[in-house]
């Protein structure tokens, strides 16, 4: 049997499952969001955006956009879990590449998959970040945030999330956007809400 680390009191089959689940449910609200074809905050919304723009698939532009991120991760964050984020990312970019060809929606509301998609999506960032993990980008940056200053990881998202939706009205319909932000609002609310250490224990 696995043995737990001492500083989190995980086996590497806890982290295994707890990363995978997130990645998993990730990705699935990555596809529930292109359905409809909305965008999101963070990292992932700059890859939606530069996806829908260039053609190229979201988990080839999610990939590269994250790539500088990891040299932060490596100086501040450590080199677990920079590694447990390159691997998080790797796999939701080929996970949303899998994950169209076996759910198809013949037809998905907006509202409903913008809320999915942010319930999903925050269970699954509190799964990474439980497990020392990450999907990269603003969520590395958010992490050190929290950890230096206290400011929460959630608020950090949310600031971000404002910025690059305020670049979205301009390049696509009100409705899309707003539909869009409801998603954004509903995963930052949980990881706001649900992500501190002070009240998470590994046992």
């Amino acid at each position: 049997m696995a043995e737990p680390r001492a500083e989190t009191g995980h086996t590497w089959l806890d982290d295994l499952q707890g990363i995978s689940l997130g990645v998993f449910l990730a990705g699935i609200g990555v596809h529930l969001l292109t359905t409809v074809g909305l965008i999101t905050g963070q990292t992932a919304g700059v890859a939606v955006i530069a996806s829908y723009l260039t053609g190229y698939s979201f988990g080839l532009m999610f990939f590269l956009i994250n790539l500088p991120f990891y040299a932060l991760a490596w100086r501040r964050l450590g080199v677990e879990f920079t590694l447990k984020s390159l691997a998080s990312v790797t796999a939701l970019s080929v996970m949303t590449e899998v994950i169209p060809e076996g759910m198809v929606f013949s037809y998905l509301d907006p509202a409903l998959g913008a809320v999915t998609f942010g319930a999903l999506t925050g269970i699954a960032l509190l799964a990474l970040f439980r497990h020392n993990g990450s999907l990269g980008g603003l969520g590395v940056v958010a992490l050190l945030i929290q950890d230096t200053t206290g400011f929460r990881a959630g608020w950090v998202q949310l600031i971000f999330d404002g910025v690059v939706f305020s670049v979205a009205f301009l390049l696509f319909p009100a409705w899309v956007v707003l539909y869009s932000l409801l998603g954004a609002v509903v995963l930052n609310l949980i990881i706001a809400i649900n992500h501190r250490r002070d009240r998470y224990i590994a046992t």
